[in-house]
């Protein structure tokens, strides 16, 4: 199992983002554990990035929110 290390910045964006869409909370909070097991779970439909993100890979919690991953 990997850890996962929070930036503040991530825990400012999380508490802003949870205020806004409260229902989206517990998602959030199981895409996280599930990336803790398995960056590359089917469920998470992690994916490289282009352009100037390139080199990084992102997973979706829902349409508007995304996690970043170095």
């Amino acid at each position: 199992m990997r850890e996962l290390v929070l930036t503040p910045k991530f825990k400012r964006s999380f508490k802003k983002f949870v205020k806004q869409n409260s229902s989206l909370e517990a998602k959030i909070i199981q895409i996280l554990q599930l990336m803790k097991e398995d960056v590359f779970a089917t469920q998470l439909s992690t994916h490289s990035l282009q352009g100037k993100l390139s080199g990084l890979k992102a997973c979706s919690c829902g349409y508007d929110c995304r996690i970043y991953l170095l």
